[in-house]
């Protein structure tokens, strides 16, 4: 019965952590993004300790290191919760191929290939 609990209990310590652990922040993890869309068009973006609105901000057009891109403004966000984005494609974003990436308290996420259709 002891062995038992102890079990328990060190497998309870083991078990993952969600968001901030006494001022210790996750790095957000991206898992899946819908297909590529039209300028104007939803995409959806499902991952863990993605944050909120007001702590977090979707950068596209970033290189396969996270680098350059630009952030996708507030005002298209349609809802975010910690595992799931809803935003529409900017009409000044750019036709093409890139890496889209969650940054939450200054964490940038791991990344994920999208493409901005031309239409």
């Amino acid at each position: 019965m002891l062995g038992s609990l102890l079990l328990v209990g060190t497998l309870a310590s083991c078990a993952p952590r969600v968001g901030t652990v006494a001022g210790v922040t996750q790095t957000p993890v991206l898992v899946k993004v819908s297909s590529g869309a039209a300028k104007g068009e939803a995409v959806t973006v499902q991952g863990r300790y993605l944050g909120g609105p007001t702590t977090g901000r979707i950068r596209l057009g970033a290189d396969e290191n996270g680098q350059g891109g630009y952030l996708i403004p507030s005002d298209s966000v349609r809802s975010w919760t910690d595992s799931e984005i809803v935003f529409s494609v900017p009409v000044t974003a750019a036709a093409g191929g890139s890496w889209l990436y969650i940054e939450v308290n200054g964490r940038q996420s791991t990344g994920l290939p999208f493409s901005v259709s031309g239409q």
